[in-house]
C-alpha cells in the first residue's frame, strides 16, 4: 500500500462533478413545468427527497434511486448479493425523510448480457432489502441493451404512503433546534468513483484492513436502513431529518436556509480515513463526497434529544440550527 504524497483526489477529477451535477439538474428540473389537471395534484417541491402526490387525507410518495458505480466493485469481486440492499435503501431512506412509510417496490435492471446468478443474488438483495423496510416487491423491469450499457445496472422507483398533516419537510426547522447524527454502516452507495480511484491507485480490494475487513468487503457493505426513524416521528416532535448520500453535507440545504452547525461529528468510519490518508484528499473534499460516518439525521427541538436517542441508541447531538444561512463544520464555513 502507497500513501498518495503528491497531491490529493477530488470527486471531480475520479470523474462525478458534484457542481455540475447539480447545473444539469437545475437545468432539467426547469423544464418541468406541466402540472396535470383534475385531483391529485403534487404537494411538494421538485427537489425535495421525495415527490408527494395529493390523496385526500394522505399521500401518496415516489423515490427513485440506484446503487451506481458500487456495482463495479461487486463485478470485481464476483459478489452482488447485497446490492438489492442498497438499492432498496437509498430509496426508502429518501422516503423516511419525510415521515413517509414505503409500502412497494419495483426494480429496473439494465445490461448487456443477462447472466441468470447474477440476477439471482440481485435478487437476494433485494428480498433482504424489503424485509428490512417491511416492503412489498411488486415488479419490475429488466432490459436488454446491448451497445448502449457495458455490464449491469440496478436502479428501482419506491413507493410510499404518509398522513397529509404528519409530512415533514423541513418548514419547521427553528433556531435552537438541536441535531442528531445517525451513524452510516459506511461508504453506502455514494462517494465509490472517488473510492475505487483511490483502492485502485495505492491498494487491493483483497487487501485486509486492521478493523478486519478486506478493502473489497467494506466497499460492498450494504447501506443502513433507517425503519426506526417511523417509530421516532411516532414518539417525538420532529421538524426535518436529512439523508446524508451523494454531496455529504450539502445535502441539509435540501431541507431550506437554515444555518447548520456541526460543532461535534460522529467519528468517521475507519474507511473514510483510510480514503482521506491514503489518497491524501482534503478533508473538506471527504464531506462533500461522503457520508463521513453519519448517514441520517434528526433536527428537533433540544427538549426531544433524550427520546430520540433512547429509540436510536447509537444516534447523537452533533451540533444545532443557528441563525447564520449555510453549514458549518467544527467552527469553519463548509458552505454557505
Amino acid at each position: 500500500m502507497k500513501k498518495n504524497v503528491a497531491g490529493g483526489y477530488t470527486y471531480s477529477e475520479a470523474g462525478v462533478d458534484i457542481s455540475l451535477e447539480e447545473l444539469g439538474v437545475k437545468t432539467l428540473v426547469s423544464q418541468l413545468k406541466y402540472r396535470r389537471t383534475g385531483g391529485y395534484q403534487m404537494c411538494s417541491d421538485v427537489g425535495h427527497f421525495a415527490g408527494l402526490v395529493d390523496f385526500g387525507d394522505y399521500v401518496l410518495a415516489l423515490a427513485v434511486d440506484g446503487v451506481g458505480t458500487k456495482m463495479l466493485v461487486a463485478d470485481r469481486l464476483k459478489n452482488w448479493l447485497t446490492l438489492g440492499i442498497d438499492c432498496i435503501a437509498m430509496n426508502v431512506n429518501d422516503l423516511y425523510v419525510m415521515n413517509v412509510e414505503p409500502v412497494a417496490f419495483v426494480d429496473y435492471i439494465a445490461t448487456d448480457k443477462v447472466e441468470p446468478d447474477k440476477m439471482r443474488q440481485i435478487g437476494v438483495g433485494l428480498n433482504e432489502g424489503a424485509r428490512l423496510a417491511n416492503m412489498n416487491l411488486i415488479g419490475g423491469e429488466t432490459a436488454t441493451l446491448k451497445g448502449l450499457v457495458n455490464g449491469l445496472d440496478l436502479a428501482g422507483t419506491c413507493l410510499g404512503v404518509g398522513k397529509k398533516d404528519e409530512i415533514i419537510t423541513g418548514a419547521a426547522i427553528k433556531e435552537g433546534d438541536v441535531i442528531i447524527g445517525v451513524p452510516s454502516t459506511g461508504i453506502h452507495s455514494n462517494g465509490l468513483t472517488l473510492a475505487r480511484k483511490v483502492v485502485d491507485s495505492y491498494a487491493d480490494y483483497s487487501e485486509k484492513m486492521p478493523w478486519g475487513k478486506t478493502l473489497g468487503e467494506e466497499l460492498l457493505t450494504p447501506t443502513r436502513i433507517y425503519s426506526e426513524v417511523l417509530e421516532v416521528t411516532r414518539n417525538c416532535e420532529i421538524h426535518g431529518m436529512c439523508h446524508i448520500t451523494g454531496g455529504g453535507l450539502n445535502n441539509l440545504r435540501r431541507l431550506g436556509p437554515y444555518g447548520f452547525d456541526i460543532s461535534t461529528p460522529l467519528a468517521p468510519s475507519p474507511i473514510f480515513k483510510w480514503i482521506e490518508e491514503i489518497g491524501n484528499i482534503d478533508k473538506h473534499e471527504m464531506y462533500r463526497t461522503f457520508n463521513m460516518g453519519m448517514g441520517y439525521v434528526f433536527i428537533a427541538p433540544k427538549e426531544e434529544a433524550g427520546k430520540i436517542t433512547e429509540i436510536v441508541p447509537d444516534s447523537k447531538i452533533v451540533g444545532e440550527i443557528t441563525g447564520e444561512e449555510g453549514v458549518r463544520l467544527e467552527g469553519k464555513v463548509f458552505v454557505k
